[in-house]
Order: structure tokens, then sequence, then C-alpha cells
């Protein structure tokens, strides 16, 4: 794919053309989620949520719209990129997808935007949370949220119980005072219990997406869209923190000679030390709730937004989010249109986020908070989320992997491996 978009804009704008005239004909009602006769026939959506809770919604879904059906088709999460790229190019591929924000940028030029004239910036942002915003480019919006999934704070209530910590850090500063409390040694002063897993790369879970939550706090979005182009900013200067301090700050976990030493290569994966109850504080995704107490049922743990940057005006925390595509290639665009619109109203988009175990994407339904315990962490965090345009989730792993061990092996300093980050990123973006 072109990362500048450019190579597709002629095609894009033909298409538009002809799409604007199909909805000022009454044919594609964009924007409009109620009840009206427009789509006609079968369309097929392809993901990657379990086909087992989808199934029931999909059933109650197609029997409240009578003129059209969506038929669901689970795909594995390893093989949705090579199956849909195959299905393609054989011309069988589905009329929509549910797209994850890191999918995005990489299916831009397959994907049938939906234009701004007919589904209004404004109209957007007041009915979906910031975090869907990811799907917003020059030529349109490339999926309409459904769901999110924001980066959280789970915490070894026993361990800080233990301790006398009487609430989770709210701030670094306070996660930072925290680390000599909570981290525990040996007689040869070897790490036994950790406070809390950052500083290195490999073995920390999600690396990437707290490095990300972490620079997004500090005011810089990553990647950016100018003049229709898509740039790394990473290295922007105009900004109201140093990032290449917070680059520093993360390291400084995995440094001996530093106060927050806390982590190093000899635990195993994060998430594995949390539910041996050997790290206190763990960053996660709400989704990944089920599977934390599955491990460990006995655990007395609980989850809190992470902790943000004292002073700021603002909140902030990392977040995957999904959306409803429509593909260029659906035989069945009118009924395509009409059937996102849909999904994404009231009924279905709540009963998909609890199926999919995330927070949901509109404004209206993370206002009513379950009452269990965690819920209402999960969803106010869904609010103050924000994700960026990943063009390769592999690709930037190892951007940021290298990154980070730049600066542990004193190889780069803090400002050079964010500088360098940049330059690669930038390249990619050009794919």
């Amino acid at each position: 794919m072109k990362g500048s978009f450019q190579v597709i804009l002629i095609v894009v704008f033909i298409a538009l053309a002809i799409f604007g005239v199909l909805v000022f004909s009454g044919a594609i009602p964009i924007g409009d989620s109620s009840n009206e006769p427009g789509g006609l026939g079968t369309v097929v959506l392809w993901g990657t949520v379990d086909s087992g809770a989808m199934s029931p919604i999909f059933e109650e879904f197609n029997k409240t719209n009578t003129t059209f059906s969506v038929q669901y088709v689970q795909k594995s999460s390893d093989t949705f990129d090579q199956d849909l790229l195959e299905a393609l190019s054989e011309g069988k591929g589905p009329d929509l997808i549910f797209l994850p924000e890191d999918l995005a940028f990489h299916y831009a030029n397959k994907i049938f935007p939906f234009p701004y004239q007919n589904y209004s910036l404004a109209s957007f942002k007041t009915t979906f949370a910031g975090a869907g915003e990811v799907f917003l480019t020059k030529r349109g919006i490339l999926a309409l949220p459904i769901g999110i999934d924001p980066l959280v704070m789970y915490y070894n209530r026993s361990m800080l119980d233990a301790n006398g910590v009487i609430y989770p850090p709210a701030f670094w500063d306070e996660l930072e005072k925290l680390v000599p409390v909570l981290s525990k040694k040996d007689d040869s002063n070897k790490i036994i219990k950790s406070a809390v897993a950052l500083g290195h790369f490999s073995n920390v879970t999600h690396a990437k997406d707290i490095l990300s939550a972490l620079f997004m706090q500090a005011g810089n979005s990553i990647v950016a869209e100018k003049n229709g182009t898509f740039q790394s900013v990473l290295d922007a200067s105009s900004l109201k923190y140093d990032l290449a301090s917070v680059l520093q700050s993360y390291t400084d976990f995995a440094n001996p000679n530093k106060e927050v030493y806390s982590w190093n290569k000899s635990f195993p994966e994060s998430s594995v030390a949390f539910s041996k109850e050997d790290l206190a504080l763990y960053f996660g995704f709400g989704s990944e709730l089920k599977s934390l107490v599955n491990r460990n049922p006995n655990q007395n743990f609980s989850a809190s937004p992470i902790p943000q940057i004292r002073n700021s005006t603002s909140k902030l925390t990392g977040a995957r989010v999904m959306g409803v595509a429509v593909l260029f290639s659906s035989k069945n665009l009118n009924t395509a249109f009409v059937a996102a619109n849909f999904m994404v109203s009231t009924d279905f988009a709540s009963k998909f986020a609890s199926a999919a175990l995330m927070a949901p994407a509109r404004r209206d339904l993370l206002a009513v908070k379950p009452p269990d315990a965690f819920s209402p962490v999960f969803f106010s965090s869904a609010l103050f989320g924000r994700s960026w345009l990943d063009p390769s989730r592999k690709d930037t792993d190892d951007i940021f992997r290298r990154m980070v061990d730049g600066v542990l092996s004193n190889s780069m300093t803090a400002g050079e491996a964010i500088r360098d980050a940049s330059a690669k990123l930038g390249l990619l973006l050009l794919k």
C-alpha cells in the first residue's frame, strides 16, 4: 500500500463521486440509523470475534432487519490478513470487516470510506469517543467505531494492602515513589517481587502500547496526516514534554542504579508474573480480565486507570479500537453501508462490545456503566482512550524494541533513539 494515499486518490475521488450520487438519490442512507428501507439481500462480514458469542446477536439483528441480513464469518486473528488478501485477489472477499485500528492503514486502499458530506465530522465526534478518531482521514471515515479496549492498570490488592498502600497510584510520580515500597529483594539484592514491569521490551507485555500511551500523554500523536499524507511526528519538537525524557524515564525502571529499578530480563512475561503474584502493578487491556481471572482464580486484584502526568489538563490512556468498514470490492455496497450504520446503533453496539470483551465506542453507551467491579474503570478509561494509525504491527514492534534496547545498551541516547525510531516509522508510512 502507498502510505501517502496519493496513488489511489483519483480512484477514490471517482468512487466517492459515484457514491455521492447514490447517497443524494436516497439509495444509500449514510448517517441515518433509523429503521428505514434501503438494504436488500445478504452481505458477508468477516471478523475475529468469537462466532459463538456473535451468532445470537446477529440472529436477533437479522430478525429485526427484515429486508437484508448479515452473515458473520469468524477468522483467526493470526491469519486474518492473509485470508482476506487471498479472498480479495480471487474476487471472493466479504462486503464488510470488523476492522482493528492497527490494520486500518494497511487496508485503507481497499476500504470504501464514509464521506463527510453524509456523516459529518461533528456528528462523528458527538456520537463516538475520541479513540474512534483513529479512523478519520482527509478522504473520509475508514470505519465506524463499535468497540474500545482501553489500557488500564491491574493491581494486586493483597500486595498493596500488605505494604500499607491505601490506593493504587493515580500519577506517575506516585508510582515512582511506590517502587521501593513494593519491590522486594533477597539477601543477594536480587528482585524477587516487582512493583511494576517497565523498562524493558521483550518481557513487558504490551510494551509498545505502554510506550505509545506515555508518548500520547506527553502530547505526541506519533502519526499525523499532513496534506493528505501520513507522517511520523515522534521527533516533533513543539511538544509540552520532551519525548526523550519520557523514553529515558521508561528505561530507568530497568536500570539497577536508579531508585525506580524494578524489572529485569530474569522475570517471565509481565502478564505471567502478575498472575504468579510476583508483580504488584500490571498494565493490560480491559479485554484481558477474563484470562487473568482464569489464570489465577484465587488472586485478589482489581483495576484502575493508568497513571497520568501530574498537573496535566487532560487524561489519556492507550486503546485498541474496533470499527465496521465497507470494502471497495463489495458487490452490494448499498446494503453494506446500511448494515454498517445499523450495527453501530445503540442496541447492536452494546451487545457487540459485551461479546468482544470491549467497552462500547458510543458516548451514550459509555455514560451507563455496569455495576460490576471492573466495568466502570474500563468504561471511563475508554472515554479518554486514544490510538494511532499503526502502519504495520510487526514492523513497529521492531522499531519500538530497538528504541528501548538502544537506550538500555547505551548505544544511543534517548534523543537519538527517538529520532531513529521516527525516521524508521516515517519510511514505513511511505510504503
